[in-house]
């Protein structure tokens, strides 16, 4: 999206008046000697240096987020970038990469796993409503990690993985090379560490590639979800708050907090004339991120019924 800069010229013309003197006498005038003009006396100060026209001011960005990047999901053109090539954590956005390692490795959906202690997360204390013993099947176990970020949900996936969860990890980086994500290293599957980090670049290719399976679609965009527990049902609910909202045409979606990542966001966002991927990272407030979102639209909105409006004079 280019920035039409408009600037006014303006043209002088300079006019020099030539004044005439006439000598009269009535004695004849003798001769005129002409006395060539006096040489200018050169300047012994250096020539004064040319001021450079002041630089033109950028435009200020609608992202807030630390790190911010926005993609037209059509044409792959950046249309707003902020650091989008720093290296960063990630935080639970990473479980867009392990559910497409659970889904590309068909193992059963109905088949049951059960939470361990194996899937406590010991590194950063997080708690989670899936208590050690709970057994759920492989598809409802998805379906939490995706829709409400149930992190024990993630781990447990991991481990029930062919080759265990080293082996799920190895799966999780090979596929980032597959998918070109060059500066994305994975180390853990619900991303509980400083360590899974990536760039929003990277990111934006990683949502590309969520879009194409249809179980991350749906689990990602459901605003809340019941499994039952034995007998018991329980209720879990999706923490983007952009979710379920009428005026959100969402494709994909998925939030991440930790402190080292602050407040992230990756999203796929259909509009009347656009489609989008935008990623926020390190937000510094709770609603950074949906600012940082709904900013953009408005921006891009403003930006097309301008050209509208200039193409129709």
């Amino acid at each position: 999206m280019a920035a039409l800069v408009l600037t006014p010229s303006f043209s002088s013309r300079v006019f020099n008046s030539a004044l005439a003197f006439a000598a009269q006498s009535g004695d004849p005038s003798p001769a005129a000697t002409k006395t060539p003009p006096p040489s200018p006396a050169k300047s012994t100060q250096p020539a004064a240096a040319k001021t450079p026209p002041p630089a033109k001011a950028e435009p200020p960005s609608p992202i807030k987020s630390k790190i911010g990047l926005v993609v037209d999901a059509r044409t792959s053109d950046d249309l707003f970038a902020k650091n989008a090539d720093m290296v960063v954590p990630i935080a639970s956005i990473t479980k867009l990469m392990t559910a497409m390692v659970v889904l590309d490795a068909k193992q059963p959906m109905d088949e049951i796993l059960k939470i361990s202690n194996e899937d406590k997360d010991f590194l950063m204390g997080t708690s989670s409503h899936l208590l050690v013993g709970y057994s759920l099947s492989r598809e409802d176990m998805l379906h939490l990690a995706l829709m409400a970020s149930e992190n024990r949900a993630a781990a447990a996936l991991s481990r029930y993985y062919e080759g265990g969860r080293p082996g799920f990890i190895a799966a999780m980086n090979a596929k980032a090379q597959e998918l070109g994500m060059t500066r994305t290293h994975f180390v853990n599957p619900n991303g509980l560490t400083n360590e899974n980090v990536s760039t929003a670049h990277d990111l934006a290719k990683l949502v590309r590639a969520a879009d194409k399976y249809p179980l991350i679609r749906q689990f990602t965009t459901e605003a809340k979800y019941t499994v039952k527990i034995g007998r018991y049902p329980l209720t879990f609910y999706n923490p983007d708050r952009l979710v379920g909202r009428p005026d959100w045409d969402i494709e994909v979606q998925k939030t991440g907090f930790t402190n080292a990542a602050g407040r992230c966001l990756a999203i796929w966002v259909d509009t009347k004339d656009r489609s989008l991927i935008m990623i926020f990272l390190d937000g510094y407030g709770k609603l950074t991120r949906y600012a940082d979102a709904r900013r953009v639209l408005l921006e891009l909105a403003q930006a097309d019924k301008k050209q509208a409006t200039e193409v129709s004079r």
